[in-house]
C-alpha cells in the first residue's frame, strides 16, 4: 500500500473512531510499527492528528491554510489548469476560500472576461493586476475577517451572496464522498459554499485524491448536484472512485 493510500486510510479510521493505537493501525494496514510511526509523524506535521503514547488522536478534518498550501501542490495545480481550460469567458464565477481555489485564481488571472465573486482575499489578490488592466472584475464579499483562511465569513457574507447569481460555483471541499457529497469542517464555510451552489447554474467541485472518499462535519452539496468533479489522476486509485464517478454529472481527471 502506497503512503498516500495509508494516510487516507488512517484519516478515515480516525474520523470514525477518534483515536487509534499503534497496534490496531498495524493490523488495519498490514504494515510494520516503524511504518505506522512514520505515517503518524507525517500526518501530525500536516495538523491532521496528534500523536499520543501508544497511538494517535483525531484533531480536525482540516489543517491550517498555511499547511494546506504545501500539500499535494502538483495535483492542485493540475486541477486548476483543467478548470481554467474548461471555463468559457465571459463568465461569472463564485469561488470559496482555500488553497486549491487560490491556486486556481492565479490561473484565472491569465484569462480575460472573468467576473469573480469571492470571500477569499487571497484569491482576489491574485487577480489584482488583471483588474487594473481591465481584463477581469472582482467582487469581494463583505463579512467578518477569518485570519486563518484570509477570507470573509459570517451571516453578512451569506446575505450578500444571495444578491448575486453566477454561471459556475468553483468550490474546494474538505471532503467529498458519494453518500454525503461535498463537506466542510466549519459551519460558516459550509454556509457560504451552500449559498454559492444555490446561486450558480452549475457547481464544479475541485478535490485532489486525498479528499475523495472522506467525510467532514457539514455537507453543503449532494454528489448528485455536482455538475463536474475535477480531480487528479491519482483519484483512480481511491477505493470509492467508481462510486463517486457514478454519482456526479461528469469527472474530469487532470
Amino acid at each position: 500500500m502506497w503512503s498516500e493510500a495509508r494516510h487516507q486510510r488512517i484519516r478515515t479510521l480516525l474520523q470514525r473512531k477518534g483515536q487509534l493505537t499503534t497496534e490496531e493501525t498495524m493490523q488495519e494496514l498490514g504494515v510494520s510499527r516503524e511504518t505506522v510511526r512514520r505515517d503518524f509523524l507525517a500526518l501530525e506535521a500536516l495538523g491532521l492528528l496528534q500523536r499520543v503514547h501508544g497511538g494517535a488522536v483525531h484533531l480536525s478534518d482540516e489543517p491550517p491554510l498555511d499547511k494546506r498550501s504545501t500539500i499535494h501542490v502538483a495535483a492542485k495545480k493540475a486541477i486548476a489548469r483543467a478548470v481554467a481550460q474548461a471555463l468559457q469567458p465571459p463568465v461569472t464565477v463564485f469561488m470559496d476560500a482555500g488553497s486549491t481555489t487560490t491556486i486556481l485564481a492565479r490561473e484565472l488571472a491569465r484569462l480575460g472576461g472573468i467576473t469573480l465573486i469571492t470571500n477569499s482575499l487571497s484569491a482576489a489578490q491574485c487577480l489584482v493586476d488583471s483588474v487594473r488592466g481591465g481584463e477581469n472584475q472582482v467582487i469581494v464579499l463583505t463579512g467578518t475577517l477569518n485570519g486563518e483562511l484570509f477570507s470573509t465569513t459570517g451571516a453578512a457574507t451569506v446575505l450578500q451572496l444571495r444578491r448575486f447569481h453566477a454561471d459556475v460555483a468553483l468550490l474546494s471541499p474538505v471532503a467529498f464522498n458519494a453518500r454525503e457529497g461535498a463537506a466542510s469542517f466549519l459551519r460558516d464555510e459550509a454556509s457560504i459554499a451552500r449559498a454559492m451552489c444555490e446561486g450558480a447554474r452549475q457547481t464544479w467541485i475541485l478535490a485532489d485524491h486525498s479528499k475523495l472518499g472522506t467525510s467532514s462535519r457539514e455537507t453543503y452539496c449532494a454528489a448528485r448536484d455536482v455538475d463536474r468533479l475535477f480531480c487528479d489522476r491519482k483519484a483512480q486509485s481511491v477505493e470509492s472512485f467508481e462510486a463517486l464517478k457514478a454519482s456526479v454529472g461528469e469527472v474530469v481527471l487532470a
